[in-house]
């Protein structure tokens, strides 16, 4: 059997009983990271009175490897033993590696089971407080920031809630370009779920990206943005845009979005102001 085992996303007593039991005794385990999974486990055998003594292999599968490793396994091994593979940390394929692996496990009829735990993304939904029976799930932004905004744009026109992952490094960034495109559709940002400093902000897009500039940053966060209305879900016009507490290049390529000119021409425009 294969087991897909998510792991804590913070708080190690998050672990189910289950997942606990399975990690500190199935024979070989795939992980996204070797050094994060064997750490993980040796906690949690010391806070769980786990014995020490059992054999283990670990084999590392991320998303830069995840074809050449499965294409190197022996289907025989996983009919013969029990095995799991875990990410680095919540539920494996969610934004993370393993979908190759479940697709590896159909393919050869080797039976697998996927266990329910830790999930930052659910996690934050329902901390928002936002209402809603649908939502859409994103993940990470793209990197470069044309794109960003092409995603937000559609993202923003939803109508119904929409979770985000961000890294410490661009949440800034991202408040800044939700606070240009929707100033005042209310935000949830939460960072290091579960954990000792877990720090939840709610508000219009704008007072947040305020608030964010003199915050500590540091942490993975996870956003959910309310679900648009039909008045508010579409982009600024000009007017809206030059007032923002922007930098000039930034609002540029915004205002070159909306009136189809060239970022130079809109640049230009913004010095002569």
């Amino acid at each position: 059997m294969l087991y897909f085992i998510p792991t804590p996303i913070g708080n190690l007593e998050d672990i189910t009983v289950r997942s606990l039991k399975l990690l500190t005794t199935v024979p070989l385990i795939l992980c996204e990271d070797t050094r994060v999974t064997k750490k993980l486990i040796n906690l949690l055998k010391e806070r769980f009175d786990k014995p020490q003594n059992i054999e283990q292999k670990f084999i590392s599968l991320h998303s830069h490897n995840e074809q050449d490793v499965i294409n190197s396994l022996n289907v025989d091994d996983f009919l013969l033993l029990d095995a799991a593979y875990v990410s680095d940390a919540g539920m494996p394929c969610i934004s993370d590696p393993g979908a190759l692996l479940v697709q590896f496990a159909q393919t050869n009829s080797i039976p697998y089971e996927v266990l329910p735990g830790a999930n930052a993304a659910l996690l934050a939904l329902v901390a928002s407080g936002f209402s809603g029976t649908k939502f859409y799930f994103h993940g990470f932004l793209p990197h470069k920031k044309e794109a960003r905004i092409e995603e937000l744009r559609k993202i923003l026109s939803l109508e119904y809630n929409s979770v985000l992952y961000e890294s410490t490094h661009r949440i800034l960034q991202l408040s800044s370009e939700l606070a240009a495109l929707a100033p005042q559709r209310v935000i949830y940002f939460i960072k290091e779920a579960t954990k000792m400093y877990e720090t939840h902000y709610k508000g219009k897009a704008l007072e947040l990206a305020e608030k964010l500039k003199s915050a500590n940053l540091n942490g993975e966060w996870a956003v959910v943005i309310e679900k648009g209305e039909q008045q508010n879900g579409a982009v600024l016009n000009e007017d809206d845009i030059l007032p923002l507490p922007l930098p000039p290049k930034q609002k540029a390529k915004l205002l070159a979005k909306l009136s189809g000119n060239s970022i130079k021409d809109e640049y230009d425009k913004l010095k002569n102001l």
